[in-house]
């Protein structure tokens, strides 16, 4: 430690901070596991040498996992989806620290109902007895935009209107199966239906979009509530400002996003209301598929 006064000393360059505490940070299968941790590890590198803290990814098989991770305490954040967030914060009071914007400067996403353009299906009433392909009781665009999407077309049971529902477990997932002819309707997010898109022309060509829903705080990262207020501040001023360092713009880049913004719970209330208009009680919900 440098004590003030002590001139006769040569000042000590800048040193990256010790490591003094692991923190593990949960990630949501959006995609397939391994481009999920390539696209987070660079991040997590980031912030491990601008905090000092050993930042260790975990992506859970689902997205319900978060939340039982939460409980057990195991995992100290996470970069949740929106309804996650939601779930998270109403039962545990995990506090959102942070979100990315994109390069092309959102930084929200929606769900997507779709289908096949071949499937004759455009209307509520024409996906009775069909199949459905939802992500996820945990996520907004893989079960709350649909759930809610029923809810608005007065169809009360939508297990009993459809053939089936089951869930992919990914966004990536349940794009395929429509595209695949294993589901005749298929949610998910907007983000991800793009990124695949942009790599495989076959959604362009063969789905079609139905519904939207209003938009969404992106995936943010959000830590218990018992963290230590010192491990918050450092992990938020790390993430809000990377943007104004060249090593933390080179992985904003790579990661897909221009910086990141300060979220806060206000940032939900698209998600609140959304849940609160199908009835669907938070504190009480059972996120298992």
């Amino acid at each position: 430690m440098l004590l003030s006064g002590c001139g006769e000393k040569k000042a000590e360059p800048d040193k990256k901070p010790p490591i003094r505490k692991t923190l593990t940070i949960g990630l949501i299968p959006e995609q397939n596991i391994f481009r999920q941790m390539e696209r987070y590890e660079p991040l997590a590198k980031y912030l491990q040498a601008k905090t000092g803290y050993k930042i260790n990814l975990v992506v859970l098989p689902r997205y319900g996992n978060i939340i039982d991770n939460f409980v057990s305490k195991s995992m100290d954040g996470a970069f949740f989806g929106s309804f996650t967030y939601a779930l998270a914060h109403t039962k545990l009071g995990v506090e959102v620290i942070a979100r990315p914007e994109t390069l092309e400067g959102t930084s929200t996403y929606c769900g997507l109902i779709f289908v096949r353009k071949d499937s004759g299906i455009r209307t509520a009433a024409d996906m009775k007895g069909k199949r459905f392909a939802f992500v996820d009781k945990a996520t907004t665009a893989g079960y709350l935009l649909p759930m809610n999407y029923f809810h608005k077309n007065s169809i009360s049971d939508p297990q009993a209107y459809l053939k089936e529902i089951y869930y992919t477990g990914t966004h990536e997932d349940a794009i395929y199966d429509v595209l695949n002819r294993k589901a005749d309707i298929g949610s998910a997010k907007n983000t991800i239906f793009d990124k695949v898109a942009k790599t495989d022309s076959r959604l362009a060509q063969h789905l079609v979009i139905l519904q939207r829903s209003p938009d969404v705080p992106e995936n943010a990262l959000a830590l218990r509530k018992d963290v230590g207020d010192e491990v918050k501040k450092r992990l938020r001023d790390a993430l809000l400002g990377m943007h104004s360092d060249p090593e933390g713009k080179k992985v904003l880049n790579d990661f897909g996003a221009a910086k990141f913004i300060p979220t806060t719970e206000d940032d939900y209330g698209p998600v609140y209301r959304y849940a609160k208009e199908i009835h669907l009680d938070l504190s009480t919900y059972n996120y298992i598929n």
